[in-house]
Parts: C-alpha cells; sequence; structure tokens
C-alpha cells in the first residue's frame, strides 16, 4: 500500500473507531444511569438516604418556611427557569423542532424526537406511579404540586430533550469549540431545571438525581436505537432514514438524531 493511500484508509479507520468508541461510550451512559436509579431508588427508604434529603431540603429552605435561601430575586428566577423543563414548554419546543426536521426531510431525526419525549413522559408517570413517593413538606414548598415525587419529571424530561437537541446540534457545527459549546448549553439547562426544583422544594434531592439518570440513559438509548438503524441501512431513499436536502452541500454520513 503507497503512502497516499495509507493516510486516508487511516483516516477511515480512525472515523470508523470513533463511531464506535461514541457508541460504546452511550452504552456506558445507559448502564450507569440506569444503575445510579436502582441506587437512589435504594437509598430512598434508608435513614442515609432520607437524611442527605432532609440537610439539602434545611439548606435551601433555611428555618422550615417557603422563603428559600439567598435573595428574593433568586426565588423568582427559579420560578422562571423551572418551567423550562415543564411538559407544555417542551412541547411547545418539540413541535417547533419536529417541523423543521420534517421540512429538511430528517424522519428518523423527528420520529426518535418525539419518542424519547413522549417515553420520557410515559417513564416518568410510570415510575412516580410505582415508588408514590411523597413531595417534601408543603410548608417548604414555593410551588404547587400534583403527584408523586421520585423522580423528578422536570429533571427525567429536561434531559431527554436538551441533551438529544444538544446532540443534534452539534451535527451543524464542524468545529470542537462549537460542538463542546451546544453540548455545554445543553447540560447547563438541565442542570437548571433540577437545581430549581430542588430550590423550591418541589423535590427531593435525590428525585431530581434519578431524573437525571432516567433521562440520560433514555436518551442514550434512543442514541443506540439511531445508531443501530443506521449500521442496517437495508432501506432507500424513501425510507425511514435521515435524507440530506438537493441543495444541501453538506449530507449526513454519521449516526443521526440522539448521537453523532
Amino acid at each position: 500500500m503507497t503512502s497516499s493511500r495509507i493516510v486516508p484508509f487511516a483516516r477511515r479507520l480512525w472515523r470508523i473507531a470513533r463511531t464506535e468508541i461514541v457508541a460504546l461510550a452511550a452504552l456506558f451512559i445507559v448502564a450507569g444511569g440506569i444503575m445510579t436509579f436502582v441506587e437512589l431508588a435504594d437509598d430512598m427508604t434508608e435513614a442515609d438516604g432520607r437524611a442527605f434529603d432532609q440537610a439539602v431540603l434545611q439548606a435551601m429552605r433555611p428555618g422550615g418556611s417557603a422563603d428559600g435561601w439567598g435573595p428574593h430575586w433568586l426565588e423568582t428566577a427559579a420560578l422562571d427557569l423551572t418551567s423550562l423543563g415543564g411538559i407544555a414548554v417542551l412541547g411547545l419546543f418539540a413541535v417547533i423542532v419536529v417541523l423543521f426536521l420534517i421540512l429538511q426531510r430528517k424522519r428518523l431525526s423527528a420520529l426518535l424526537l418525539v419518542m424519547g419525549l413522549a417515553g420520557g413522559v410515559a417513564l416518568s408517570e410510570g415510575l412516580k406511579a410505582v415508588f408514590a413517593r411523597d413531595r417534601p413538606p408543603e410548608a417548604f414548598q414555593a410551588v404547587e404540586t400534583i403527584n408523586a415525587s421520585f423522580p423528578s419529571g422536570h429533571a427525567l424530561l429536561s434531559a431527554v430533550f436538551y441533551l438529544s437537541i444538544g446532540v443534534m446540534l452539534t451535527r451543524a457545527f464542524p468545529r470542537r469549540r462549537f460542538k463542546a459549546y451546544v453540548l455545554g448549553v445543553a447540560l447547563l439547562l438541565t442542570l437548571i431545571v433540577g437545581l430549581t426544583r430542588v430550590y423550591l422544594a418541589a423535590h427531593w434531592a435525590s428525585d431530581v438525581l434519578a431524573g437525571w439518570s432516567v433521562g440520560a440513559a433514555w436518551a442514550m438509548a434512543l442514541w443506540l436505537v439511531a445508531y443501530a438503524v443506521q449500521r442496517r441501512q437495508a432501506v432507500h431513499s424513501a425510507g425511514l432514514h435521515d435524507q440530506a436536502l438537493p441543495d444541501d452541500p453538506i449530507t449526513d454520513t454519521d449516526p443521526p438524531v440522539i448521537g453523532e
């Protein structure tokens, strides 16, 4: 093999290896998320787990009242930001993004995003029904709550939605620093939503940790589905995979949607 062929071959081999490494990392995230959730669910009924939740609650709501730690504007900001994980806001964002993906002929991406959010809602409500954990005492709560506490639906759904969108957007930016910025914003939004739920005493801290764990695992599971579909593309141009627009000079060759 001549040197003129070695370099392109090595680059192609690295691209394949990088994709396999990312897939393996996604699998580890799925497994890690599930194991973390199981551990949190077990600790929830033990003294150490309850003591941790109580300590965080007392730190965020000192004095046993609905007055939060810090200045008044912090609670106002938390009340505004927590809605970023609400089903109404996420549903609106999802409709906008799905319609855009359909216009771009990214049908698999659109389908998996819908599956991600719908599956996240089902997971949240199902797990809440199974564990039926009580919320923090109403005297501490700065917002109204309507169902069980474990896991946090806001934390779970924000992890699924924002992380999925973040990974999709990285496909539009070739430079690593832009990819890092987009993923950083997605992680920041996910963290903010979860932290506001704890600060407002809408959830115990372990509820939010469990929501993040399940949400990340579900998002990566969908990425693996997209990856498997990409690898087994027996479908043609009329199939369910993502297509580039005719006038788009850049074609997607990596696994679509919830991963790269």
